[in-house]
């Protein structure tokens, strides 16, 4: 669709659409963790059988959602049967079952499942990213790999210029949140102590935790189905009231490709 040269808000917002895409191109293009690439690869190349014959994305995993959202839900990594075969984070794996389930209960998404790439999901006022975008060997990246990463977490922060809440799913979310914050020039000290439904404020964000909605913690009732909607509404209840943030600020400073 053609846009009026005299309509410069929408010019705007295609361009921030445009580096969301410049962005997630470099990401699924990245190469820089060998052991990553071989996993991922490995996982791809000698699939369980009920994926046997499927085509593995295989991949880094960019993040995906509302461009205009002012909640982040932040993940560790994909999974290497979930997003690392279909494209998507937290698509195709029970983690992303229970997630979006809770998504759709909270008014954030569309529909209740993510089962693949074109499934239609659609979501609104959230957008979903990941502080390793390479599935690790036993979901455990090391410091190197984190590093690797971050400035892509760092960047997306600059671009979603309305995001208020970022929900850290775990502590290694919630770390990897607080060390992205620092990058934008937002330190928290002493550094906040993760806990469901913990909150602090960092800057122009508020970190809420939830724990992951991973098997482990999910199967043993850990984390049931009405604790992570608590996070989901309370992000809801936060972005209504956090006070704007600086768009050039959230921007100044942000790294340049890792």
């Amino acid at each position: 669709m053609a846009v009026a040269p005299e309509d410069p808000a929408r010019l705007g917002e295609l361009a921030e659409l445009a580096d969301l895409a410049d962005l997630a191109a470099e990401v699924t293009a990245c190469r820089r963790c060998p052991r990553l690439v071989e996993w991922r690869e490995e996982a791809a190349a000698k699939p369980p059988a009920r994926f046997a014959r499927q085509q593995y994305w295989a991949r880094p995993l960019p993040g995906f959602g509302d461009p205009e959202a002012r909640v982040l839900v932040l993940g560790l990594a994909p999974a290497a049967h979930g997003g690392n075969r279909t494209g998507r984070l937290f698509t195709g794996d029970r983690s992303g079952d229970f997630l979006f389930a809770s998504l759709h209960r909270t008014g954030f998404a569309n529909q209740a499942t993510s089962a693949a790439i074109d499934d239609g999901l659609s979501l609104s006022d959230l957008y979903i990213a990941a502080v390793v975008r390479c599935a690790p060997p036993d979901n455990k990246p090391t410091p190197a790999e984190r590093a690797n990463c971050l400035p892509y977490l760092v960047r997306e922060l600059c671009l979603l210029v309305r995001v208020r809440v970022v929900i850290a799913l775990g502590s290694f979310a919630w770390d990897g949140a607080i060390r992205a914050f620092r990058d934008l020039g937002f330190a928290a000290a002493p550094k906040p102590t993760f806990r469901h439904l913990a909150e602090t404020r960092i800057g122009p964000f508020v970190l809420l935790g939830s724990y992951h909605p991973s098997q482990q913690n999910t199967f043993t009732g850990r984390l049931t189905p009405p604790m992570l909607d608590a996070a989901m509404v309370r992000a809801h209840e936060l972005a209504d009231v956090a006070e704007p943030a600086d768009p050039d600020t959230r921007r100044f400073g942000a790294p340049h490709s890792p």
